[in-house]
């Protein structure tokens, strides 16, 4: 079996991974740097498990910086490529998207597409209805910065979903897509470790939703237990307690529960903003809601870090979560732009930075002189480096995990 993936990020460097165990696997992106280190058996982005995969295992993988000389001999190919929602469009971008799904059609028409990005409720069967000779199909990701690897091999549901319903005048059409479906849940399968996995054959539009009603329901949890944290904190009550009472219901449970500065990172801003765009003529109004929450609750750590009445306020870590190596929509980025508009003082401390200055504020590599030279160190998530200062740090972390 041979499979192109297009795309080295977290979502198509995972499932090249886990998959060039048993199959070839060719790798394409237009970055030169990670193309020379996934052909060197090294790990181009921030996962430990893939990195121990490059180390010890005998994968059949090469990348591309190209696919013209890969295409044509494919099996399947999987687009795991960036789809950022565009505010003036109002929508995910899928520019990518549509040109690379042309372009593999013009080398290779008998391969079978497969749409890894997250998109807009409804693209695939677009996708489909634009050349219904097309073997297009949608299964989502549910991965987690850091960890791709290892949910790729502990799946909690494989989705496959097909741009057509089954009718009584495309039967033949109807069934070669499922069939196509069903063997690619099945090529996943192959590599899942642990329990059983849940399959799911679904709709495109289906899977589709699937991803991005996941993803928004993970953000009103999050923005619902920082509103917990923001009520106890104007209140002078413990949000630990509130918070620990609250989840003792099983119906609610005691996971993902851990107050922040709010929620950011790849998928769960634009993911929450899409699903809002798709909501159009439906009635609702519960994404929305979520969104302005998060937004509230950013403002109000702005507010209070401002009234602590510190003049230099410290970013620790430019990161959204542990194990990341990305800043991308990350909530402290937003403190840090109202704390600048407020007139502070600000100083980073950000490991992963090369450069001296970050949006227009002083970078320190050295952590000893971040800290000494802080007033007070905002931090999203605290960490044991910095105990010895702890009478100065401002963290609304309170299970020390994200």
């Amino acid at each position: 079996m041979k499979i192109v993936i297009v795309g080295c990020g977290y979502v198509g460097l995972a499932n090249g991974v886990m998959l060039a165990e048993h199959h070839r696997v060719d790798m394409v992106d237009i970055n030169k740097k990670k193309v020379d280190m996934i052909n060197c058996h090294k790990n181009p982005i921030a996962d430990e498990m893939i990195s121990s995969f490059f180390e010890e295992k005998e994968l059949d993988i090469q990348a591309h910086l190209s696919g013209e000389d890969v295409y044509s001999a494919a099996d399947w190919v999987i687009l795991a490529l960036p789809t950022n929602y565009d505010e003036t469009l109002g929508r995910f971008c899928t520019d990518v998207l549509d040109r690379t799904i042309e372009e593999v059609r013009r080398y290779n028409r008998s391969a079978v597409i497969v749409i890894k990005s997250t998109v807009p409720i409804g693209y695939t069967q677009s996708q489909y209805e634009r050349d219904p000779e097309r073997k297009i199909l949608f299964s989502p990701e549910f991965l987690r910065e850091g960890k791709a690897l290892y949910d790729c091999l502990h799946p909690s549901r494989i989705i496959v979903g097909v741009p057509m319903q089954e009718k009584e005048d495309a039967g033949q059409k109807y069934q070669e897509l499922q069939d196509k479906a069903q063997k690619f849940a099945e090529l996943l399968g192959q590599s899942v470790q642990g329990a059983e996995k849940k399959t799911m054959l679904t709709l495109a539009g289906e899977g589709e939703a699937i991803k991005l009603f996941s993803n928004s329901y993970l953000a009103m949890r999050v923005a619902f237990f920082n509103e917990i944290d923001t009520f106890s904190k104007v209140r002078g009550y413990s949000a630990a307690r509130i918070i620990e009472g609250v989840c003792a219901d099983g119906r609610i449970g005691a996971f993902y529960n851990n107050p922040s500065f709010g929620y950011g990172g790849y998928c769960l801003p634009k993911d929450t903003c899409q699903l809002m765009a798709d909501f159009a003529g439906i009635p609702g109004n519960l994404i929305r809601a979520v969104i302005k929450s998060n937004k509230i609750r950013k403002d109000f750590i702005v507010q209070d870090l401002a009234n602590t009445g510190a003049e230099t306020v410290g970013i620790y870590r430019l990161i959204m979560k542990a194990d990341s190596d990305n800043f991308r929509q990350s909530s402290i980025l937003d403190i840090l732009l109202g704390l600048k508009e407020a007139g502070k003082s600000l100083l980073i401390y950000e490991p992963n930075l090369k450069e001296a200055e970050f949006m227009g504020c002083e970078v320190v590599w050295h952590l000893d002189e971040f800290k000494r030279r802080s007033d007070i160190i905002a931090a999203n998530r605290l960490e044991p480096c910095l105990e010895d200062v702890k009478e100065k740090v401002y963290s609304r972390d309170i299970y020390r995990r994200d």
